[in-house]
């Protein structure tokens, strides 16, 4: 137990670093793809709380994808910018998939190499491996959940990256639903052969089964669950699939588009229902929008965005019960000027809600815990 000088110096540092007392009920994890940072919002009283990670820290940069593994610790997919030449040799080498606990502190690199470019979407299979979509060599890479060994190439543009039709062309959000199938979201594009990111196909979400999956069909030829669909009154005049959730009943998925709106479809892939995303209010929408999540518990659909208008400031977009209209958007709106261009959210499992910690996970990353029970050791003999 802290005698009261012990208490006052781990008071001291927390309240420097800014870190609140008080915990969340029910909170997202935000990831900042322009300020390498990942925040953390209590969904409950609408407030931001902080930094969870320490920007920048430990590779983080242009984090994306985050994914609460059945270890229950994050996953995060980072890698710098995606739309480079692959020959320049300045194109980023650092891709990979990042672990923390469940409290901000960064555990090591989960999966990396063996091809991997700018990866995206990241989802744990029902057979506890760790899937990562490839985004610049369209491959989807099979990781061990444990121990981060490479394990195979799932499934690919079966054309060395250069794209085929109805295929693996620029994957991004990866999800797995309940009956084992492996649904993903694709950008369209290819790389040329000189190594520019070409954008010829469409964006469409496709379907390995859950035989494809188990290993018990080959992965060739996906199923195309969704055609790029029509354009939206608020599109700025592209199709980017991005972000996937399924429904808490899990009767129907749900799609966001980079250029504008959510979609939601049954598993029959027909269309149900379509939310406005167009928080800016502009023809075409003004603001982006990020990937998708359902609160830990709720039913409520939250989503990000971001406003090319204003510095690409951030937003979190909030849908009661997952409803809304088509032509307006009705949902809430959070903002805050710590949001850079955010595309990666999920919920926080309601067993695991962590406190902030902007200064905590690099202190644990740092062997700053260290350097503060030295601290507390000289606390301690200067009361003897």
């Amino acid at each position: 137990m802290l005698n009261p000088f012990n208490s006052s110096v781990a008071f001291g540092v927390f309240a420097i670093l800014g870190i609140t007392s008080m915990q969340a009920e029910a909170a997202l994890l935000v990831g900042n793809s322009a300020s390498d940072r990942i925040i953390l919002f209590d969904e409950t009283t609408g407030t931001f709380l902080g930094d969870f990670t320490s920007p920048g820290m430990n590779g983080l940069e242009d984090p994306d994808d985050l994914t609460f593994g059945p270890d229950g610790n994050l996953y995060v997919s980072v890698g710098g910018n995606s739309g480079g030449n692959l020959f320049d040799p300045l194109y980023p080498t650092n891709s990979a998939v990042l672990r923390f606990n469940p409290y901000g502190q960064y555990l090591g690199v989960a999966a990396a190499g063996n091809g991997l470019t700018r990866p995206y979407g990241n989802a744990f299979g029902p057979d506890g491996n760790l899937y990562v979509s490839s985004f610049r060599s369209n491959q989807i890479l099979k990781f061990d959940g444990t121990t981060g060994n490479f394990l195979s190439v799932f499934a690919s543009d079966n054309n060395g990256g250069l794209g085929t039709l109805d295929g693996l062309n620029g994957p991004n959000g990866l999800l797995f639903a309940p009956d084992g199938s492996l649904y993903v979201t694709t950008q369209g594009t290819v790389n040329k052969p000189n190594g520019d990111l070409g954008f010829l196909y469409d964006s469409q979400v496709l379907r390995y089964s859950p035989e494809q999956v188990l290993g018990l069909a080959p992965t060739t030829t996906p199923t195309v669950f969704i055609e790029q669909p029509a354009l939206l009154p608020e599109s700025p005049g592209f199709i980017s699939l991005l972000g996937l959730a399924i429904a808490p009943d899990a009767q129907s998925l749900y799609v966001s588009d980079f250029a504008g709106g959510i979609r939601q479809y049954d598993f029959a892939g027909t269309l149900l229902s379509v939310l406005s995303t167009n928080y800016t209010g502009t023809i075409p929408s003004k603001n982006y929008v990020g990937s998708l999540t359902f609160g830990a518990d709720s039913n409520d659909l939250y989503a990000m965005g971001f406003d090319t208008r204003n510095q690409n400031i951030g937003s979190i977009l909030a849908f009661d019960q997952a409803q809304g209209s088509a032509s307006i958007f009705s949902g809430d709106l959070f903002t805050d000027g710590s949001l850079l261009r955010p595309i990666g959210i999920t919920a926080v499992p309601a067993a695991a809600v962590p406190e902030p910690a902007t200064i905590l996970g690099a202190l644990l990353g740092l062997g700053g815990l260290r350097t503060l029970k030295r601290q507390l050791k000289k606390a301690d003999a200067s009361d003897l």
